[in-house]
Parts: structure tokens; C-alpha cells; sequence
């Protein structure tokens, strides 16, 4: 629709847009296959799973996004050298608001799901779709004052207004997807949120520590070494960090937990993790009461 838009009115601002929409069109076929791969299930090869696809995606579309701007840019400078005036803007304004009503629509569904299922290609894919609509309708504005007023020229500076806010745009994609592939740890609040669950066993018997965490995609990954009574037998361990597992799980549902249990009485279960999540409840000392 965009493209039609472009082709009856010859507005390089129409362009611009058109020129983002066939980005769109890419990078959600790029997303999909992504969201596919990434839903695979553990194998022999990705004991893990495939995750971090949805990330390459993002990166992918962040990088597609900014080469759309080079050649939005590189237009707009040759309609500045050699304005001409935009035909049938009616017509071309019509069919561009049509498309960005659509666009709005489809983002606001991507990015609830976005949301529900913790997915950040479906998440990128809303967001960009949202850039869209905004700078459509700025694009409109622009091209009716072209019409309006006679002055030719600020059609290609709305193309280069244009180019600029998606290449802001896909930095934003490109960081996001570069923060997820060096495995960054959950969001501040949910860190917090573990740390407050595990408190609920610490006592003068169990403590916490060593909590870290990290994202992959959808799956979030965190790791805690419990330490307790050296006299407890393998049974009752088990049975405490199988309970502690379930709770996380239950408040996360893509969370994987794993726990290391030590003894508490061991001076090594008490290595130092300069990163880790602190836990509330009592420190217990090496060769304490058990």
C-alpha cells in the first residue's frame, strides 16, 4: 500500500515510509523463522535449548533497519539538489493512512504477546511496527504541507527526518540484542523477587548464596548453592531444594533453576561471588551448630 502510495505521488517522504514498511515486511519473515527456531526443544547439539535465535533476529532487523535509512538519506540529498513538486497527494495520503491503521493494529497485537510470552523478537517486531505508524504520520503531515504550501524542498527533509528516527530505532534493536547475547541478568526487580522467595528457607539451618542470574530469549536461567547442616542426610536435602525449585518455577514459569548444596560446617562452601544476589536471612559461620 505504501509502495502504491510512492509510486502515484513520486514524494520521497512517501518513500521513506514505503521503504520501512518493505524492512517490516523482511524482518518478520526473518522473525518467524527465528520464533521457530528458538521454540525448538533442548538437543544433543544445544543442551540449553535455542533461545538466543530470537536475538540474532532482532540484530538482523536492527542492521536492515539502518541500511533502509542510508538509502532513505542518499534519496532525500539527490530530491534536495533537484526538488519537484508531489503529484495526486490526495490519493497517496489516503492509501498511507489506511496502511498505518493497519500497522498500528498488528503492532499493538505483537506487542501484548510480546509481553505475555517473554519474547523479544516479537517484542522488537511490535516496537518497530509502532516507529512506523509515528513516522507515518508524521510523513503525512509533511507531504500535506508540501502540498499545501507549494515548497518542494521539505519533502526530502521529511525523508530525512525520517531516516533519522528509524536509525534511532535500530540502534535500540541492535543494543537489546547485543545486551541478550553476552547474557545479561534478569531485570533488577525480578532478582529481587528470587532473593525474597529464598529468604522463606533460610533459617539458623539453610542460608542462600551465590544467586546469579541470566536471559536467554524467553528462558531465564539462575543459579544458587544452598548450604546446610553436613549431619543432613542426601534425602532431605534433595527434598528442600526440590521444594525451592518448585516455588521459583511457579512464579516463573520459563525459569531453570539449578542449586548446588553444600555443607555448611565446609570452609569452602563459603567461596566469595562478588556478583551475586544477596539473600536475607541468618549467615551461618563455618563450623557453626548443626
Amino acid at each position: 500500500m505504501k509502495t502504491t502510495a510512492w509510486l502515484v505521488t513520486d514524494s520521497v517522504g512517501l518513500l521513506s515510509d514505503a521503504a520501512e514498511s518493505v524492512v517490516n515486511l523482511v524482518a518478520a519473515v526473518g522473525a518467524l523463522v527465528a520464533l521457530r527456531v528458538a521454540a525448538a526443544p533442548a538437543d544433543a547439539g544445544h543442551h540449553f535449548g535455542h533461545a538466543k535465535a530470537e536475538y540474532l533476529s532482532a540484530a538482523l532487523e536492527g542492521a536492515m533497519i539502518a541500511v533502509a535509512a542510508l538509502v532513505i538519506i542518499w534519496q532525500s540529498v539527490l530530491r534536495l539538489l533537484d526538488p519537484r513538486p508531489v503529484e495526486d497527494v490526495g490519493i497517496g495520503l489516503a492509501i498511507s493512512v489506511g496502511a498505518s491503521v493497519v500497522n498500528g493494529l498488528v503492532a499493538v497485537v505483537l506487542l501484548r504477546a510480546g509481553r505475555r510470552h517473554r519474547s523479544i523478537t516479537l517484542t522488537a517486531d511490535g516496537r518497530h511496527l509502532l516507529t512506523d505508524v509515528v513516522t507515518s504520520v508524521g510523513v503525512v503531515v509533511g507531504v500535506a504541507l508540501v502540498w499545501l504550501t507549494g515548497i518542494d524542498w521539505l519533502d526530502p527533509v521529511v525523508a530525512l527526518l525520517v531516516a533519522a528516527n528509524i536509525l534511532w530505532a535500530g540502534w535500540g534493536l541492535l543494543d537489546e540484542s547485543t545486551s541478550g547475547l553476552m547474557d545479561r541478568t534478569m531485570d533488577e526487580s525480578d532478582n529481587v523477587r528470587l532473593a525474597e522467595l529464598l529468604s522463606r528457607w533460610a533459617d539458623d539451618e539453610v542460608h542462600f548464596h551465590g544467586l546469579r542470574t541470566r536471559v536467554a530469549g524467553h528462558t531465564s536461567f539462575a543459579e544458587v548453592h544452598v548450604l546446610v547442616p553436613g549431619a543432613w542426610d542426601v534425602r532431605r536435602a534433595h527434598d528442600l531444594v526440590e521444594e525451592v525449585e518448585d516455588a521459583l518455577r511457579a512464579e516463573y514459569p520459563d525459569l531453570r533453576v539449578s542449586t548446588h548444596i553444600e555443607p555448611r560446617e565446609d570452609p569452602r562452601s563459603y567461596d566469595d561471588y562478588e556478583h551475586e544476589v544477596p539473600v536475607a536471612g541468618p549467615t551461618p559461620t563455618p563450623g557453626g551448630p548443626s
